[in-house]
């Protein structure tokens, strides 16, 4: 049996090469020949030729985010999320040799195959907003780093905080980082758009993105933020989709991709805003900026746990992209102080696992001890996926360490006033001179990785 598979999670980083390892090693025991496509952040790597998908009896694709399936069809075809690859590779192979798998672009399915494929495939709303957020990203952290290092290599202290002299090369390229972060909404809410309606949602998501941030349009001081481009994004992609379905004549086909779904896409998003929910949403979303910045107290401990719990939950699952977002979003919004918490939480889970695996050997086999090493590694750049491995074998106690851990550091952080000004974290952010108040940031997080590793050593028995 020859099977293929494409693996893509949102950030395209640690689940989209430990999902292809699973199912390349799982296929190996199995006696399965596999090959698996990557589609990570640098882009397709191992990519399946036309000759290998003629030959190959099925495809597995584990994504978290749109995947072109076009070049599969009549073959046949399981579509599940990432997690899935990574938990359970042996189910997903073991439903082609028992023939239960799907042939993706027949006219004529049974309403068994057609629950099971509905079965398999994640929250659609999920999988729409994660693609938007993974091409967000990059614009994020290019803005966050330029501001960030302008500030620390061309900054003087004022009563004020830290200002750049207007003169300064360093103040330019303050503004690029600037600029950068302009384009985080609009990219935001077309690619959802883009997500749901394919490349004719791309242009009115985009509008609708522009106006969500640029309150002029609804006659509101202040903008609707990365709310208002998530909810542009969602109504454009349901109206061009919609669009998509009518049926034109065949003289008008070829324009309605190009000009027509477009254009009336764009209209409606656009009205829909500035007369209808711009001002509204600006309200909540001005309101929840202003709510942030004056907590204090038992608030900020309160937020803290809620974000460093979330971030630990499921270890770059959607409960921690939630979390990871609405940081990134605050910092746009030029609110750093939330994501200075999540930073220290995000890199957590896999320190605190990798230094269990040295503090205690009896407690993990050879093959978690080597996880270990990787996962310390991975901490140190901020990839909490570092710890999926301890997580899916023993879940019960290594998830609420992680958490436990997460918590202690991000609430050190918050009461500490750590910033971060990229949507990132671990020491690798304040290698990049992205966060302030750097010995209190690294107390934070060596205080939750010790947690997490005391407490998960402390929970789990001796290997036999």
């Amino acid at each position: 049996m020859k099977l293929l598979g494409i693996t893509a999670c949102p950030n395209g980083i640690a689940h989209t090469y430990m999902a292809a390892e699973k199912l390349q090693k799982t296929a190996e025991k199995m006696g399965v020949e596999m090959k698996v496509e990557t589609q990570g952040s640098i882009g397709v790597e191992n990519e399946l030729t036309d000759e290998e998908i003629a030959a190959a009896d099925g495809v597995i694709i584990a994504a978290d985010k749109a995947v072109d399936k076009s070049r599969f069809k009549g073959k046949k075809l399981i579509e599940v999320a990432v997690s899935d690859a990574i938990k359970k590779p042996d189910e997903l192979i073991a439903r082609f040799q028992q023939g239960d798998a799907p042939v993706y672009g027949e006219k004529l399915r049974s309403i068994e195959e057609v629950k099971q494929e509905r079965k398999s495939k994640q929250n659609p709303v999920y999988r729409h907003l994660m693609n938007g957020v993974s091409y967000m990203i990059p614009f994020v952290v290019i803005g966050g780093i330029l501001i960030a290092l302008s500030l620390a290599i061309g900054g003087h202290p004022t009563l004020q905080g830290l200002k750049i002299d207007p003169s300064s090369i360093w103040n330019t390229i303050s503004n690029v980082g600037a600029s950068a972060f302009g384009f985080m909404v609009p990219i935001l809410a077309g690619f959802i758009a883009m997500s749901i309606a394919d490349r004719p949602g791309l242009a009115p998501g985009m509008v609708g993105g522009w106006i969500a941030t640029h309150g002029e349009f609804y006659g509101s001081q202040a903008n609707a933020g990365f709310l208002g481009g998530i909810i542009a994004g969602f109504i454009a992609g349901y109206v061009a989709k919609w669009i998509k379905s009518w049926n034109v004549p065949k003289m008008i086909q070829p324009i309605m991709p190009i000009l027509i779904i477009p254009l009336l896409s764009s209209l409606v998003v656009a009205l829909a805003f500035i007369f209808i929910i711009g001002h509204p949403v600006a309200s909540i979303f001005s309101g929840l900026t202003t709510w942030l910045a004056g907590m204090q107290g038992t608030s900020k401990v309160l937020l803290a746990l809620i974000l460093g719990g979330m971030i630990a939950f499921d270890m770059g699952g959607p409960v921690n992209k939630v979390a990871f977002l609405f940081g990134s979003a605050m910092i746009a919004s030029g609110n750093v102080y939330i994501m200075g918490p999540i930073a220290v939480a995000i890199c957590v889970p896999p320190l605190g696992m990798g230094l269990a695996t040295l503090l205690n050997k009896k407690k993990y086999e050879k093959e978690e001890r080597e996880a270990g090493k990787a996962a310390l590694a991975m901490g140190l750049v901020g990839i909490t996926e570092g710890a999926i491995p301890f997580a899916a074998k023993d879940p019960l106690r290594v998830i609420p360490s992680n958490m436990v851990g997460a918590m202690v550091g991000a609430v050190i952080a918050m009461l500490s006033g750590v910033t971060d000004h990229v949507p990132h974290g671990g020491p690798v952010v304040a290698v990049l001179k992205a966060v302030d108040n750097v010995p209190m940031f690294f107390v934070a997080i060596i205080a939750g990785v010790l947690v997490t590793a005391v407490m998960a050593n402390a929970l789990k028995k001796d290997i036999a």
